[in-house]
C-alpha cells in the first residue's frame, strides 16, 4: 500500500488523486507507527519548511520519517517535503529541519521575482529509472520561494535554471525527491509518480 503522511498539507488531495488516476490504492498516516509500518511513504507538502517541520515534531513524525529513511526504505518527497530533508532552512530566520541530507534552503536572491512559479526545464543530472521515459529537459510545474542546496552534489539528480541552476531533485539511496510538483505536471509528472511505484515494488506493474 502506498502510504502519503497527511500533516495537513494542502496539496494533499491532488496528490492522492492523481495516484488514484495511475490505479494505486493508498492510505493516510497520521502517526509514527503508521509511516514505520509503510511500505511505500510519499511526504507532499506546500507553504514554510519551519511550519511542516513544527506540525510533523508536535504529531512526532519527524523522528519515525527519518527512522524510516535510515534504513532505506522506499521514499518520495515533494517540494516541501524534499526542503525539510535538509539540515536547515533560512525561511523566517534559521530552522532546524530533519538533517537527513546536509545542507541549507535558501531563498532566491537578487531580483528574481519569487515565488517561482509556473514550468521550468527539469535537466537530468544523473541516469535513474525516475526519469525513465521523461525527455531530458522536459517542463515540470514549480511553486516555491526557495531551493535546496545540498553539501554533497552528488546527490543533486536533477537542476533547473531560475536565474542561475539550483537543485530540483535528490536522489540518495531509496530516497527521492523534487522541488517540482508531479501532480501538477500533467501526464508527464504522472510518469514521475508511476516509475517511482515501480521502483519501490521491483516490478514493471507498479502492482503492490
Amino acid at each position: 500500500m502506498i502510504t502519503i503522511i497527511d500533516y495537513g498539507a494542502g496539496n494533499l488531495r491532488s496528490v492522492l488523486n492523481a495516484f488514484a488516476r495511475l490505479g494505486y490504492a493508498t492510505k493516510l498516516a497520521k502517526t509514527p507507527q503508521e509511516v514505520l509500518n509503510a511500505g511505500v511513504v510519499i511526504l507532499p507538502g506546500v507553504g514554510a519548511a519551519a511550519h511542516t517541520m513544527d506540525s510533523l515534531r508536535k504529531a512526532g513524525l519527524d523522528k519515525a520519517i527519518r527512522s524510516y529513511i535510515a534504513e532505506d526504505r522506499h521514499f518520495l518527497g515533494i517540494c516541501i517535503g524534499m526542503q525539510i530533508l535538509l539540515t536547515g532552512t533560512e525561511e523566517g530566520g534559521w530552522h532546524q529541519c530533519l538533517d537527513i541530507v546536509p545542507g541549507k534552503v535558501k531563498r532566491f536572491s537578487g531580483c528574481l521575482k519569487v515565488p517561482h512559479m509556473g514550468w521550468n526545464q527539469v535537466k537530468q543530472k544523473k541516469a535513474h529509472p525516475i526519469f525513465e521515459g521523461i525527455p531530458d529537459e522536459a517542463d515540470f510545474y514549480f511553486v516555491h520561494s526557495y531551493y535546496t542546496d545540498p553539501d554533497d552534489k552528488s546527490a543533486v539528480a536533477a537542476e533547473t535554471t531560475y536565474g542561475s541552476p539550483f537543485c530540483s531533485a535528490i536522489i540518495k539511496g531509496n530516497m527521492i525527491a523534487t522541488q517540482f510538483h508531479p501532480e501538477k505536471s500533467g501526464e508527464i509528472g504522472l510518469k514521475v509518480y508511476d516509475n517511482f511505484i515501480k521502483i519501490a515494488t521491483g516490478n514493471k506493474t507498479g502492482k503492490i
